[in-house]
């Protein structure tokens, strides 16, 4: 046996079924989908979550919760970013155009500034938002934090 006479094993390969083509073939008629119904039309889609006519889970399930139409997200800075980058920088004070030439945030969101980290030197810290330990900390390190 070599690469130019090889076969699929005898009965592996057969023919498709070819639905549709008249009474001779055994599957003419209703081509297989039966008498009637939604099924038996062309352009049939079953919808998601259809449940044969049941009320779906998702209309079963109560409703709960309550989302505000205009709640603000805010982008998180911690304060151990903001000691990295006044490092980094040498300045005394970091502005939101700072954070965002350093690529901490994208300039769509307002920027809160967490307390996550340490601060070593008095910095002054310009944002959206201070969470209030991050507040403390800043002014406890001789900084100032000044919202915009």
């Amino acid at each position: 046996m070599n690469l130019s006479n090889l076969q699929p094993a005898e009965g592996s390969v057969q023919k498709k079924t070819r639905i549709g083509r008249g009474p001779g073939s055994g599957k003419g008629g209703t081509s297989t989908r039966g008498h009637k119904g939604a099924k038996s039309r062309s352009g049939y889609s079953r919808k998601i979550g259809f449940e044969g006519g049941q009320m779906p889970l998702q209309r079963r399930l109560p409703k709960f919760g309550f989302k505000p139409l205009n709640k603000t997200v805010y982008k998180a800075v911690n304060l151990s970013d903001i000691a990295a980058l006044a490092d980094a920088l040498a300045v005394d004070t970091i502005t939101v155009a700072d954070l965002i030439k350093a690529g901490l945030v994208n300039g769509k969101q307002p920027v809160k500034i967490l307390a996550n980290g340490a601060l070593t030197k008095a910095v002054t810290v310009e944002a959206n938002a201070f969470s209030a330990t991050a507040e403390k900390a800043i002014t406890e390190a001789g900084g100032a934090a000044k919202k915009i």
